[in-house]
């Protein structure tokens, strides 16, 4: 009994071993990272550019794109340029850019191009900045997996800092950036938010205006009109008489006739007693700056830090940049700062599927100590588990997988495979041990007995998921996400099995106590030594023995104590 609690006891202690070291070593991220030949590039010009110039700088983009992996790979290319202006008096579609000095490209190469995204847009964050120097460049995902798990954000990573006073906000965000500028897996760091845009600062004198009978509605209205249109101030509509159809009908100042300070300076505000009065006679007009665009969180101003991951997974990342918030420091008064993008939901998934696992564990027990009457058993059936997720860990570091939402659903597919193939195991090992036989014999033959049936369900699962898991024939390159879950799964398949079954019966064999059952289950001896019932240790069972067995055939005829 000694030797058996050594030999039991070993073997925790090494599957623990393995799982803690070789598990720690893992990456960890939501979805594993699939190379779909195509990729999203935003790029921001300095703040204020025109649109014609940003489109110029696009294609210009564009061009490098092409140059950098050749113009026979690239299969299809789509641009964003701008923004809808307010002007424009049609429905409109979502564009994720604030101004006209963004756009956003997505390019899609040809099958077969041979070429890694994950290594081309390495080459591309060297490459456009010495073409487009000034010009800001932040890669997107492109697939809508990675776009749904980030919850809106449009980088794996977001740090987002929120309060009361902008200000104090903004000089936190600047320190913050600083200690994330120093993480060496981070890329494309930037705020989302203009913070410096260029404006035009008017400045209403409003003794001087009273004095001319100015208002500061008047300034408005004007201002308005002529720098943008008149159907902000005065809304206009005309009747077609033949169709009925309304157009809205608006007055506006070409762009190019206001295009400096002194151009606005001279707006018409108002006429008194036949003189005009210009801009400049009541207000000051200076150069100015101000935030581009204002980002809300429970009605407070959030100014947010995005940043792209290269050559780490997303939990080492995320624990790099959870260190950098806290050594920034503490925050001011009422400034609060959270990591978003896909850091929060990955959490919450694995927080949840680790409890699920640790559930469905504990349920396969009760129900095996209720199945067998015999908590000896179910324990024994139970100890392969240790050896499954051993295997599964291995199995994920030699082939450099990450652990995610597809592998850790491998796992438990694995460890439910490799439970129903202990339980038929220690159910015939049972049977043996019941008849008379020693454990050790009794453990051999159970695990002789099913060890062919075994290995013919594992090379036919095999067969089935080894093109899976290299992503062969149609839809190969969707299949990469899928083959972590193949990986884990053949990390018992074929020659995984074996050892379970091994594991299996070692365990019955160590925790058996003695050829006589002390199992409420397993009590027939008596009417078999009594021949109120045949014996047949050899018998099998039809269906590989997944169906009727001896004991539930005694159980029909009463004979069970």
């Amino acid at each position: 009994m000694k030797r058996r609690r050594i030999v039991v006891l070993s073997y925790l202690v090494i599957s623990g071993a393995i799982i803690a070291l070789v598990g720690n070593s893992l990456g960890t991220e939501i979805f594993p990272i699939v190379d779909s030949g195509q990729f999203q590039l935003h790029l921001r010009a300095p703040a204020g550019t025109r649109i014609e110039r940003t489109e110029q700088i696009a294609l210009q983009a564009l061009d490098a794109i092409k140059r950098e992996v050749g113009p026979d790979n690239v299969e299809i290319s789509l641009g964003f340029v701008g923004t809808q202006p307010p002007n424009y008096p049609i429905n409109t579609i979502y564009l994720w850019s604030s101004g006209s000095e963004e756009a956003v490209l997505q390019v899609q190469l040809k099958p077969g191009a041979g070429i890694g995204i994950e290594d081309l847009k390495e080459r591309l964050r060297h490459k456009l900045p010495q073409e487009l120097p000034g010009v800001r460049f932040s890669f997107e995902p492109s697939d809508i997996v990675s776009r749904v798990m980030s919850f809106g954000a449009p980088t794996p990573i977001e740090v987002a800092v929120s309060g009361p006073n902008l200000a104090d906000s903004r000089q936190y965000a600047d320190k913050l950036k600083a200690k994330l500028a120093q993480v060496p897996a981070l890329r494309d760091l930037a705020f989302e938010q203009e913070l410096d845009y260029p404006t035009v600062k008017v400045t209403v004198d409003r003794e001087r205006a009273g004095v001319l009978g100015v208002t500061t509605g008047d300034v408005a209205n004007s201002l308005v009109a002529g720098t943008s249109s008149s159907r902000y101030t005065a809304p206009n509509y005309w009747a077609d008489p033949k169709t009925g159809i309304g157009y809205q009908v608006q007055v506006e100042i070409p762009e190019r006739k206001i295009n400096s300070i002194e151009d606005v300076k001279n707006l018409p505000i108002a006429r008194r007693s036949d003189q005009q009065i210009d801009l400049r006679n009541v207000a000051a007009v200076t150069d100015g700056t101000a935030l581009g665009e204002y980002d809300r969180y429970n009605m407070q101003r959030m100014l947010t830090l995005s940043a792209n991951i290269s050559g780490e997974d997303l939990g080492r990342a995320a624990a790099q940049v959870q260190q950098a918030v806290s050594d920034t420091g503490k925050p001011p008064a009422g400034v609060n700062v959270k990591l978003r993008g896909q850091v929060e939901p990955m959490m919450e998934m694995f927080g949840g599927l680790r409890l699920g696992l640790l559930i469905a564990v504990g349920v396969i027990l009760l129900m095996l100590t209720a199945n067998f009457q015999s908590f000896r058993l179910s324990l024994a059936v139970g100890l392969t588990i240790p050896a499954v997720i051993a295997g599964v860990v291995v199995m994920l570091w030699l082939t450099r997988t990450t652990l995610n939402i597809q592998s850790f659903m491998g796992a438990i597919m694995a460890i439910g495979v490799a439970v129903a193939n202990a339980i038929l195991l220690v159910t015939f090992a049972e049977r043996s041990r019941v008849a008379g036989r020693e454990p050790w014999e009794a453990a051999i033959e159970g695990a002789r007995s099913r060890l062919r049936p075994i290995l013919m369900t594992s090379f036919a699962m095999l067969a089935g998921m080894v093109p899976m898991a290299l992503g062969l024939g149609e839809g190969g390159a969707g299949s990469d996400r899928r083959s972590p879950r193949r990986n884990v799964r053949h990390a018992r398949h074929p020659a995984g099995d074996p050892g379970h079954a091994a594991v299996a019966a070692c365990s019955d064999f160590c925790l058996a106590r003695s050829s006589r059952p002390a199992e409420p289950l397993f009590r027939v001896r008596a009417a078999a030594r009594a021949g109120a019932v045949p014996w047949r240790p050899n018998r099998r069972i039809p269906g590989g023995g997944g169906g009727v067995s001896e004991q539930s055939e005694w159980m029909s005829k009463g004979e069970v104590l």
